[in-house]
């Protein structure tokens, strides 16, 4: 299995905002871990909003939300 990494995807973890849902309007990467933590427990979408949803759920699980701060700035000044 050839696993490539996403060069887009933790800009598109700021931009994508939810479709749907509760925090339909929200940024992915706004969403409350307790949401994402819903995710997990039910099962992620399929498709690219999947993707994203547990991308986010990992790094708010480890505590590195950090490392979307600098694109954060940038997309929003």
């Amino acid at each position: 299995m050839d696993i490539q990494a996403d060069p887009t995807i933790f800009s598109d973890l700021v931009t994508t905002k939810m479709p749907f849902g509760k925090y339909k309007g929200s940024r992915i990467c706004d969403l409350y871990e307790s949401y994402l933590v819903w995710f997990k427990q039910v099962g992620f979408p399929k498709g690219r909003l999947g993707v994203l949803l547990e991308t986010m759920y990992e790094i708010k699980l480890n505590g590195l939300e950090y490392l979307l701060d600098p694109l954060k700035q940038n997309k929003f000044k």
